[in-house]
Formats: structure tokens, C-alpha cells, sequence
């Protein structure tokens, strides 16, 4: 029997197209992670609905409609953003079921819901000095956050790229290395000559042999027989929510009274490119953006910045 003549439900399909997404597409386990927990809503939704048994063919713009509603009504409220990421996710869904010639609703149907235009917080060149003076880096400590901040700043990476960085793939000669961002995507990104020089006088302080770039340092206890980062290396490494509160830290020091994220550095480094008459197509690829959609974003920011230099400094 041919795979389209087998009568499946929904819920069977989901399951297959899941494993699609996996070995076919090979997608990373991120993406898979996110689509299993927003096709499970839509389950959740035919659930409620008792429709556990509705087969693809029955799916039609009607159901879909009352799918958000239901999203829209959740007593755990999300975003109509969040909501959009579900929509997605079953567009996908669809058109995985159209390759396979199986009869459903056809994905170009399912409209996204308009959102409020994006915007993003950049800081000012002063609110940049006054972060970085923020730290003092005569220890192992402040060597390896004033390292951070440089490099977040520098390369325009992703706080979940810099916390997977290696001390080996950081080429500080050549001032470059290669990364692999959303969707495994590799790039390459470059580092100033100053963050450059800062990671060098970071790694001079360290004495491990450890293989992440930026380790959790913590104050030796007494007592300690086995250090457990001989046993597992990967435990010393600095996960995504550590370096997050380094960033918010420093701002809070710096009387710096925006949020600040690591994102806002990546933010801060697009903009800076713009500003300086980077063309939007090379921004896109330092940042790896799939789209040049998502890139455009920074266009608005910095019509707002040349706007306020050119009332600043035009008499």
C-alpha cells in the first residue's frame, strides 16, 4: 500500500513528519524540540475539540480559525509573536504532508497574524565606554567578563554562539574563527584588534587546559578531592544565563539604565556597521541571517540615529 493510500490520523502524521524533520532535513535538535511542543498545542487543541481521530483531508480554514482562538485563549496567555511561531510550525506541517501527496489544506492559506512593528535597544557610543570601563580585569574574573563583553561586542554572536565557543577555534593571529548559528549555519566572524588583545590577556591568566573558551570560575573549597572539571570539562563552561547576568551586571555598575542584554550588544554592533556605511547585505551575513528581512530591522534604528547627529551637529 502506497504511504499516501494509508489512512493516518493527524497525530500519526505529526509523528512522521517529526521524524522527517530529524533525518531528511536534518534540522537541529533545537527546531525539532520547538516543533514537537507546538504541533503537541495543536493536539491539544483537537483534544479539546474531540477531534483526536480528524484525518489531514479534514483539516480546513474553518479548524483553523478556531486553532486561534484557542491559542488566543490559553489562560497561560502568549504573544500574538508566540502565537505566529505555531502557525509556523503547522505551515510546515502542511506542506510536509503536500510532498507526500497527502490531501490536506494547501500552507499558502494559513496567514500570519500582523504584529506591531519590531523595534530593538542599541547603546551609544558613551554607554558602550562607560560599560566596558565598567570592569576591572586585573583578575581571572574581570580578565574573562571584560572578555566577553568585547567579544559579544566585536563579532555581533549570539549569547548561545559564545557560550559554545572553544578555545581552539578562536584564531587571535588571523582574528577570526567560523561559528555555526541558528539551523547549524556556519559564518565566519572577525574580532577587533583590541577584543583580540583582551582574549589573549584573559587566556595568559588561566591556567587549566580546559577546552571552553569562558569557564565558570569559582572559588576553591576546602576539602575538595577530585576537581569535577578533570571528570567532565564541559561542567566549567559558562551556560547562556551566566553570561546574561554578567552583561545585566555591568550595565547596573555602568548606571547604564536601558536593559541590556547581550542580544543589545549584537544589536549595538549591527547599527555601528550601518552608521559607518556598511552595506545591509554584509551586515546580514555577520550577523547569519537567513533573511534580509530580519536585517532590515536595523535600518529603522539607524534612520532614528542619523536623524538625532544631524539635529545635534547641523546649524
Amino acid at each position: 500500500m502506497l504511504f499516501n493510500e494509508i489512512k493516518m490520523t493527524v497525530r500519526e502524521y505529526i509523528g512522521k513528519f517529526l521524524e522527517y524533520c530529524e533525518i531528511t532535513k536534518n534540522q537541529s535538535q533545537k527546531t525539532i524540540e520547538n516543533y514537537r511542543h507546538y504541533m503537541g498545542r495543536f493536539l491539544e487543541f483537537l483534544s479539546s475539540e474531540k477531534l483526536e481521530d480528524l484525518t489531514p483531508d479534514k483539516i480546513d480554514l474553518q479548524l483553523i480559525n478556531s486553532y486561534r482562538l484557542f491559542l488566543n485563549r490559553l489562560k497561560k496567555s502568549i504573544s500574538v509573536k508566540t502565537q505566529n511561531y505555531h502557525i509556523i510550525a503547522l505551515r510546515a506541517f502542511l506542506k510536509y504532508l503536500i510532498k507526500n501527496d497527502i490531501k490536506t489544506l494547501a500552507p499558502e492559506k494559513v496567514e500570519l497574524s500582523k504584529i506591531p512593528e519590531r523595534t530593538v535597544e542599541v547603546l551609544s557610543r558613551e554607554e558602550l565606554n562607560r560599560l566596558f570601563d565598567s570592569v576591572s580585569a586585573d583578575d581571572l574574573r574581570g580578565a574573562r567578563d571584560l572578555s566577553i563583553l568585547e567579544t559579544l561586542y566585536s563579532t555581533g554572536l549570539r549569547v548561545s554562539e559564545l557560550a559554545a565557543l572553544n578555545r581552539a577555534q578562536v584564531d587571535l593571529t588571523r582574528r577570526e574563527f567560523m561559528v555555526r548559528g541558528k539551523g547549524r549555519k556556519p559564518r565566519i566572524v572577525f574580532l577587533s584588534e583590541k577584543a583580540a588583545g583582551i582574549i589573549k590577556s584573559y587566556l595568559e591568566k588561566r591556567t587549566d587546559n580546559l577546552d571552553p573558551l569562558f569557564i565558570n570560575i569559582k572559588r576553591a573549597k576546602k576539602n575538595l578531592i577530585i576537581d569535577q572539571s578533570i571528570l567532565n570539562p564541559e561542567s566549567k563552561r559558562l551556560t547562556t544565563v551566566s553570561i546574561q547576568n554578567i552583561v545585566n551586571k555591568y550595565a547596573r555598575k555602568a548606571g547604564i539604565i536601558k536593559k541590556v542584554t547581550p542580544h543589545t550588544l549584537r544589536h549595538s554592533f549591527a547599527t555601528e556597521l550601518l552608521i559607518n556605511g556598511a552595506d545591509i547585505r554584509s551586515v546580514q551575513e555577520l550577523l547569519g541571517h537567513a533573511s534580509i528581512t530580519t536585517t532590515q530591522i536595523y535600518t529603522h534604528v539607524t534612520d532614528k540615529a542619523l536623524r538625532e547627529v544631524h539635529q545635534k551637529f547641523h546649524r
